[in-house]
Formats: C-alpha cells, structure tokens, sequence
C-alpha cells in the first residue's frame, strides 16, 4: 500500500463527502478509492467512516486521523518544493578534490565563478596529488585524471590531457631535437617523483615502450621540475595542461609527439546514488560546461 496515496484518497472523500465525487477529484475510480480506503483502515485497524446507502461521515477515529493526515501530506508537499526550488537555487556544503596543478589552474577558478553565480552555495576544495576515496574521507565529488576503476562512483568525461616530453628552445638548439625516446638515454632529464622518476612510457607503433631516463635533478612536484626545463636545464614529461602557459610564451617545446602514449580522459567523479543532491547535479552540469572549451 501506497501510504502518501491512501492518505491523499482518505483527505479526498472526507473533503468531498462521497466516495464517487473522490474518484472524480483525483482522477480514479470508484473501486479504486474504494480498496485504497479500505487497506488504509486495515493497516491502521480502525474504521474511519459510517458509510450507508446515502451517506459517509468520518468516525470519530477518522475526525481525529484526518488532521493528522493533514499534516503529513503538507509535509510531503513542502519537501518536494523545498527540493524544486535547490534544484533552481543550490544550497548547502559540497566538498570537491582534484590534483594539485590541475585544481589551481583550472578547477579552483570554476569553482569560484561557481560560488558567484549561486551564492547559497559553499565549498571545499581539497587539492592531493594522490587518490582520494571519495566514500571514506567525505568528499562529494571528484575531479579525477585516469581511468575509473571504482564501480561505486559515476564519472562523467570532461576532456583528455595527453603525456608530452618538452624541452627549451634553447635546449634544443644545443642538443638537437630527438627523433626516437631511446634519444632520451643520453640526454639530461628532469623528473617528478615518484610518478616518472626515471621510467618515461611511449607508443612506438602500436607497443609500449619504456625509457629508464636519467637526469641531476628531480623533484617531488611538477612545477619546479617545469620552470628548470623552461630555463634550458633538460628534457621533461608532464601533462599537456601543465605546460601549455610556457608553450603559449615559446619558452618550451612538444618534441615526440608520434611516440605520445594514448591521452587520459580528465573526468568529474562522484559516488553512486539514486537520489543525487540537486547542489551535487547542478556542480557536475556547470564543471561540463565550464570546460566544455578548454585545451588542455
């Protein structure tokens, strides 16, 4: 039994007073209000009309479950409206993470004109280089750079960034230009630990292949390891985003690009549910459009 539903018929008749001019009101049949009333007395086990051949009146269990139907369905009705308007006007806490460069460069900025467009809305951003488990530290939703492998979280593709190995023009005037990865061997390399610390991967036709690289300085974060490349120091592998500001300014320079191993898809995460906050939906829907014309 539909308990919303006998509640609504039971308001019905006893607003109505008859069974026939009920059904009417709502929209149904007569032997339709007829079962809805009388499940509804059979799961409360009372009887909330007289009924004879001419008329129906409430019993005084009825007079008194009627106010409290009242009530209930009232309440029922406001919190559908409460949830019609979050869904025009989002409000409450959403708590988002995304990686560190990714998250300052682009994520933080979306999410700032965000907070400027609905203003009932509150946020924190958590920026890791490292994989957050949504579930079990209380994030609501996730900017992710890689595959999804949880089947519990739902992700929805923003775009793709390739992995691109860069040097200075300066560099490559003193070094020449490397036609195949296995150049790379010779040449001085900065890394990133611990993510391409000496292992750089590559698509030679259709195979993998991994570089052991080696280089005089490492570093554990991708900016510093960017500007030493950009003032000349070596060869680099990043992500096509975090380099696109020095490419723009000429002060670095894709090379291998045949050998770029298949890009990754950059995707906007969150946990599974039937029932998805109107804030979280409305964040996902603005995230897509937000980078809807973004290079990265």
């Amino acid at each position: 039994m539909d308990r919303l539903k006998a509640m609504q018929t039971f308001v019905q008749i006893a607003d109505q007073g008859s069974l026939t001019k009920a059904a009417d009101a709502l929209g149904s049949s007569l032997p339709a209000v007829v079962r809805s009333l009388a499940a509804l007395e059979a799961h409360l086990g009372v009887r909330l009309f007289h009924r004879t051949t001419r008329r129906i009146s409430l019993t005084a269990e009825g007079c008194s479950y009627l106010q409290s139907a009242r009530e209930v369905l009232a309440a029922a009705d406001a919190a559908d409206h409460a949830l019609t308007l979050d869904a025009a006007e989002p409000s409450g806490q959403l708590t988002v993470t995304a990686p560190v460069l990714f998250g300052h460069m682009y994520v933080s900025p979306a999410i700032v004109r965000f907070l400027q467009r609905y203003d009932k809305m509150r946020c924190s951003v958590l920026l890791y280089d490292r994989p957050v488990n949504l579930l079990e530290e209380g994030v609501d939703v996730g900017i992710r750079i890689s595959e999804l492998k949880d089947s519990s979280l739902v992700a929805q593709q923003l775009g793709s960034i390739r992995r691109v190995v860069v040097a200075s023009p300066d560099y490559l005037r003193q070094h020449g230009r490397p036609r195949h990865p296995n150049e790379l061997l010779a040449s001085n390399c900065v890394r990133v630990r611990p993510a391409t610390t000496g292992r750089w991967l590559f698509n030679d036709r259709g195979h993998l292949l991994t570089v052991d690289v080696d280089g005089r300085l490492d570093f554990n974060h991708a900016g510093p390891a960017i500007e030493a490349c950009a003032t000349g120091l070596g060869f680099g592998n990043f992500f096509s985003y975090q380099v696109q500001p020095h490419i723009a300014q000429n002060r670095l320079e894709i090379v291998l690009e045949d050998f770029e191993p298949p890009p990754r898809p950059v995707s906007v995460i969150y946990p599974h549910a039937r029932w998805l906050p109107a804030r979280t939906r409305v964040f996902v829907e603005w995230m897509k459009t937000e980078f809807a014309g973004i290079k990265l």
